[in-house]
This record gives C-alpha cells, sequence and structure tokens, in this order.
C-alpha cells in the first residue's frame, strides 16, 4: 500500500512510535510518506544544524518524510501551545493535497497537538480513510490560565469531528476505549493497540559499577521513578510513602519537571534522607540505571482521564526485564498485576504506597527478578514493536479496504 503517517514529532525527537512504524511499514514492503514539522521537542527551539524552510523532503528507499514549519517556542502558555498547533495545522494543510493526496490509506500519530492538522487534512483528503491512534484524550493540557477552557472546548470540538470520520480509531489503553467512544468514535471501529517502546534503547541491561555507584548506597532496596516530576505523577505521595521507611528503602527519582521543586522541598521538609534525587539522563543511559535498581516506580494521579492511561515508562521497565511497583489505577495496575510484573495501590495513598514499598524490601530477590521476567514475556507478547505493528498493518489493510498479504517480518524475534 500507499500509506501516509501525520505526526506532530518524529525522529531526530524522540518519537519512537511514529519513527518505528514508519521504518517497520517500509521495510515490510508498503511505500510510507510522513508529513511532520521540524524537531524542537523538549526544548521548544528547533534543533542545532536545522532550519525552518518550506520545501525540505528527505527520501530513503520505500519511505520520504516531508517537514513543514511551525510556531517553535517554550510551552510556557496556552497562547504559546495553540499558536503551534494552529500553524502546524496551517502548513500541513497546504503541503498534505501534493504529498499525500494519493495515498491509499493515512495513519495519524494523534495527540492533542495533532488534533487541528488532523481535521484539516481529512477535510482535504475526504476519500482517504484514516486509522487514528490515539496517545491521549486529555484535552486539558495545564489548565489553570484564563482561556484554558475556551480552548479545551476547540480542541474537543475537533476530536469529535475527526473520531466520527476516521474508518479506525487505535486506544493505547483498554479504558480508553470508553473515552473516545463518548467522545464521538463508532464502537465498532474502536481497536486496542498497546503502545511499544523503543526497544534499540530499552532492553535487559547489566549495571555497571558507575551506575551501582550512582543508584545504591548499600544493599537496601532501592525503588526508582524515571521521567518526569509532574503534575499527573503525583510523587509527593511517594516521597511520604518512603519518609515512613526511611530505615528499609531508597527512593532514587531521576528526571526533573515542574513540580520537581516541590517535591525537593516536601523531601527535606520531612528530612526523608532516603529519598535522592539524580538529574535527568539520556534515555540510552537508563537501562543501566534500572538494572542497578531492584524496582521502576510508575505513578499516576487518581484523575478520571489517567485511569485509561498507560504511562511510556511501564513499557520501558516491562521491556527491561525490571520489576514495577505502580501507584495507579485503571489500566495500569490492572496490566502490573494481570502480567504478574509487580505490585500495585490505589493511587494518592501514600499509607498504601508505604505497604507496597515495605513488601517490595521484603521480596527475595529471585522473586524479584522472576517478577521481571514475566514482565518481559507479557512484553514480547502484547506491547512489542512487531506485535504493535501487526495490529496497525492489519488495521491499515481493513481501512483501505485490502485483505492482508503475507509478508515476510525483518526483523529477528525480540524473545
Amino acid at each position: 500500500m500507499k500509506v501516509g503517517i501525520l505526526s506532530y514529532h518524529f525522529p531526530p525527537e524522540p518519537a519512537f512510535i511514529p519513527g518505528s512504524l514508519a521504518e517497520e511499514l517500509s521495510a515490510r514492503g508498503h511505500d510510507v510518506r510522513v508529513l511532520t514539522g521540524f524537531p524542537d521537542y523538549p526544548g521548544g527551539h528547533v534543533y542545532p544544524g536545522w532550519r525552518q524552510r518550506w520545501h525540505h523532503e528527505t527520501h530513503s528507499q520505500r519511505l520520504a518524510v516531508r517537514r513543514v514549519p511551525r510556531y517553535s517556542g517554550r510551552a510556557g502558555s496556552t497562547g504559546a501551545r495553540m499558536a503551534s498547533y494552529l500553524s502546524f495545522a496551517g502548513s500541513a494543510s497546504l503541503a498534505a493535497r501534493r504529498f499525500l493526496g494519493d495515498v491509499d490509506v493515512l495513519y495519524v500519530f494523534q495527540l492533542p497537538a495533532t488534533t487541528f492538522a488532523t481535521a484539516a487534512v481529512l477535510r482535504l483528503l475526504p476519500k482517504v480513510p484514516a486509522v487514528l491512534h490515539v496517545q491521549d484524550v486529555w484535552a486539558r493540557d495545564g489548565a489553570d490560565e484564563a482561556g484554558d477552557d475556551r480552548w479545551s472546548a476547540r480542541l474537543g470540538a475537533a476530536m469529535t469531528r475527526i473520531y466520527r470520520s476516521a474508518a479506525r480509531v487505535a486506544v493505547t489503553a483498554p479504558s480508553m476505549r470508553d473515552l473516545v467512544v463518548a467522545a464521538g468514535a463508532d464502537p465498532g471501529r474502536v481497536r486496542l493497540v498497546l503502545n511499544w517502546t523503543d526497544e534499540r534503547i530499552f532492553h535487559p541491561a547489566t549495571p555497571s559499577a558507575a551506575a551501582r555507584q550512582m543508584v545504591r548506597r548499600d544493599d537496601r532496596c532501592v525503588v526508582m521513578h524515571a521521567g518526569t516530576i509532574g503534575a499527573r505523577q503525583g510523587l509527593e505521595t511517594a516521597v511520604r510513602a518512603a519518609a515512613a521507611l526511611d530505615r528499609t528503602m531508597d527512593l532514587v527519582l531521576v528526571g526533573s519537571g515542574a513540580d520537581e521543586r516541590r517535591v525537593r522541598g516536601l523531601a527535606a521538609e520531612l528530612s526523608a534522607e532516603n529519598v535522592r534525587f539524580l538529574e535527568r539522563r539520556s534515555p540510552v543511559d537508563m537501562p543501566e540505571l534500572y538494572a542497578a535498581a531492584d524496582y521502576q516506580l510508575v505513578m499516576l494521579r487518581d484523575l478520571p482521564e489517567l485511569r485509561g492511561t498507560v504511562p511510556a515508562k511501564l513499557q520501558a521497565a516491562l521491556s527491561c526485564a525490571v520489576p514495577v511497583v505502580a501507584s495507579a489505577g485503571g489500566d495500569t495496575a490492572e496490566l502490573v498485576e494481570r502480567m504478574r510484573a509487580g505490585l500495585s495501590c490505589p493511587p494518592e495513598d501514600w499509607a498504601a504506597l508505604a505497604d507496597r514499598f515495605w513488601l517490595a524490601a521484603t521480596i527475595p530477590p529471585p522473586a524479584r527478578t522472576e517478577m521481571g521476567r514475566r514482565g518481559r514475556e507479557a512484553y514480547l507478547r502484547e506491547m512489542s514493536l512487531p506485535a504493535g505493528v501487526d495490529r496497525i498493518e492489519g488495521l491499515l489493510h481493513e481501512a483501505a479496504g485490502q485483505a492482508p498479504q503475507a509478508v515476510g517480518h525483518p526483523r529477528e524475534d525480540l524473545a
């Protein structure tokens, strides 16, 4: 098939889902065309060596990438975010007719940032069936500013239109199906496709001496949270839980975010000497740090929109064969329990999380290793790149009205 891909982010940005999908589909014999912007994530500035211009197109074998300009700037306000979203929509709509006009089917990596562009492209190409891979249905991104309600309403209306017009809608968590159906999607067109992680980076590793020195101080159990320290994670709960077990376990927080100062302040207020902070690290360093710890912590606050969310750090931990402690509700906790890949407790309950931390510390190392092994097996079976691309490819064939053909998969078995 001729497959179009519309994505707000694309490599060299850390956008491995659309990037690896494009590579895999082209390796399976499809002609793939990607319409995206110039790389500026996460800093909000175009990467060094790149310059935004109108005519920028690259080709490699069966893969073509067209980049269009968009407003780049730090997303510190609703106005700045919406300027970026709308400018990308305008540029994408100008390029779409020529670049994507003759594709058989369009795949959309659907974030709130892509919504206006998706609506514009689908209006321009009404005969091209679309498969939406919905990553987030939460349009209220940073809803503390005046004017956010107005923009949320516009995003919500646009999402409803594209859900109704899509030939297929893929969701990344079981409960997300209910959210997109409530937002207008036809239930008969919605399918589950769990996200994969960047498997070139996240795989089982052996910790180096440097990684051990960075993560561990003694033989106590180490629970690590790696990633954003923000409003969605609610890491104050983890700090309170760890402070109650200051002689039993260590909590290591790797990363940064908008709530970092608040979380650090709480740790100091509680005199939680077993809570330590490490600066954000390159993704390529993380598997060794994962291996140096005993568990990875997955935190989500108790918000309705997060119950249908599976954070990317869960797939990364499972792929690395590391057991998990999940302080979350909904699908995240259900997956951890069903896979028998770790421990879980309700979100935003520090006493319950302290109990899980204590239990995690008492579980002997061989049992921890077995939990990690079960998680890795479940990841390969249900979440891996080959499994995910198989499902997406099937949806693309369904949307285009074509019967899937038997093709050889070039990748070796990841197990």
